[in-house]
């Protein structure tokens, strides 16, 4: 690869020991707008061509696993792939205006009608371009995702329409799909999240912090027999904050210990209350997987499980025990020796491995919701939900399936065995108050016919 400062002087340098000024004025303008590697355009350069025609759409293509494929390959060699890939996406489209816009990036501008039809043309633009590259005689296999945003709808926190295609490259992975156009939605409030990363441990402080708990139903038992506590934060200026926010952001900032630490303390008080009213529920707290690589947690744990005689229950995501298998299974081990028992969350979401579940001292599985939902019209995944649950028996686990929303669902695993039920169907999360309100109603109604 050419070094920078000799780019620099074979531009700047004269021809016959004479500079023309317009020359010399054209080679650093070049310079400004291409990228030195490859000699695709820059970003600069997709900026101005976005800014000249109004509306048009900015897109942007990234090459998934991109530092894996570079260390593979090689930093010159990537040059090279960048180059032909940025060249195959100009003959599609017809165009010689493919930048180079990040390490693994390129973009263009599309003109679409509407974001729909800017999409599909992204997306068959992936297909078409993502062909295995010939580098040195060899197949080199790549794999794009598209990210679109429109020029003329500049969002408060993302001005750049280039940005905003950027962040939805990122979008489209995490919603693991070819193409998306920015999502303003998706994105949310960064500055404003920034904020609540410092407030959130005062907030536990200042109790804007309760538990909801969801019910789950026992088929054997017919009643409700568990319930899975739910972290809830009411912001004084912003109202309920998304658990899906706040619980990423603890896990990113390190705050997820004390978080967890106050879930485990609360829902032990409020079990003891439940018992004295006559409800004796086992409680399930999710257990954070960066929590399952940390002794010290894992003493607070069994401390407060100890000292208050609860039934509780962890669960953890099977994914969680990959960070750090030693550490992560060896924990999972006191926590069975004590007497917590033990689930595996979201069982079929990820990527399950029937290596770990055999080590795992789990009691209970819990089949994601996504296989559930699809119960009523798809015999696939009713083949797939049975299978598990005698997969799941045979180990010696309990299976509980989420998201159950229709009475036909409830009734098949019913007939494949299941052993819990948990899902809108069966309730929704409540407050404290309103599940003993709920558990207190057979009871009266009993009385009341007794009488």
């Amino acid at each position: 690869m050419r070094s920078p400062f000799a780019y620099l002087s074979a531009l700047l340098s004269p021809v016959s020991g004479r500079t023309n000024p317009l020359d010399h004025d054209a080679r650093l303008t070049h310079m400004a707008l291409h990228d030195q590697e490859t000699g695709l355009g820059n970003r600069l350069s997709l900026e101005r061509l976005a800014a000249g025609e109004q509306p048009v759409y900015v897109v942007l293509f990234g090459i998934d696993r991109f530092e894996v494929l570079r260390n593979a390959i090689g930093y010159d060699s990537m040059a090279a792939l960048l180059t032909m890939v940025g060249r195959r996406l100009s003959g599609l489209t017809g165009k010689g205006s493919v930048a180079r816009v990040g390490a693994g990036v390129l973009g263009l501008v599309l003109h679409a009608g509407d974001d729909e039809q800017a999409v599909e043309a992204a997306a068959r633009l992936c297909e078409a371009a993502q062909a295995p590259v010939i580098l040195n005689g060899a197949p080199v296999d790549i794999v794009l995702t598209a990210g679109v945003a429109r020029t003329g709808q500049a969002n408060r926190n993302v001005a750049s329409p280039v940005d905003r295609a950027a962040i939805a490259v990122d979008q489209a992975r995490a919603a693991h799909r070819r193409a998306m156009a920015f999502d303003v939605l998706r994105y949310g409030d960064p500055a404003g999240n920034l904020s609540l990363i410092s407030e959130l441990m005062a907030a536990l402080d200042n109790g804007e912090f309760s538990l909801n708990y969801q019910p789950k139903y026992d088929f054997r038992a017919a009643g409700v027999r568990a319930v899975e506590a739910l972290a809830r934060w009411t912001h004084p200026r912003r109202g309920c904050v998304s658990p899906d926010l706040f619980v990423a952001m603890a896990e990113e900032t390190g705050h997820i210990r004390p978080l967890t630490e106050w879930v485990i303390h609360q829902a032990i008080h409020d079990q003891a209350a439940l018992r004295q009213a006559g409800h004796d529920l086992m409680v399930s707290v999710n257990v954070s997987g960066r929590l399952l690589s940390d002794e010290s947690f894992a003493d607070f744990a069994l401390l407060a499980v100890e000292a208050s005689g609860a039934r509780l229950c962890f669960e953890i995501t099977e994914t969680a025990v990959f960070r750090n298998p030693e550490v992560a299974l060896h924990i999972l081990d006191r926590f069975a020796e004590a007497g917590i028992s033990v689930s595996l969350d979201d069982y079929g979401s990820g990527l399950s491995s029937l290596t770990y579940l055999k080590q795992i001292r789990a009691d209970e599985l819990k089949i994601d919701k996504s296989f559930i939902l699809g119960l009523d019209d798809s015999a696939r995944d009713a083949l797939l939900v049975k299978s598990t649950i005698d997969l799941a028996h045979g180990l010696g686990m309990k299976v509980t399936a989420e998201g159950v929303e229709t009475p036909t669902a409830l009734a098949l695993l019913r007939g494949m065995g299941c052993d819990m039920a948990q899902g809108y169907l069966i309730g929704r999360p409540v407050s404290f108050a309103a599940l003993l309100e709920r558990l207190d109603g057979p009871a009266r109604k009993a009385a009341v016919v007794a009488a």
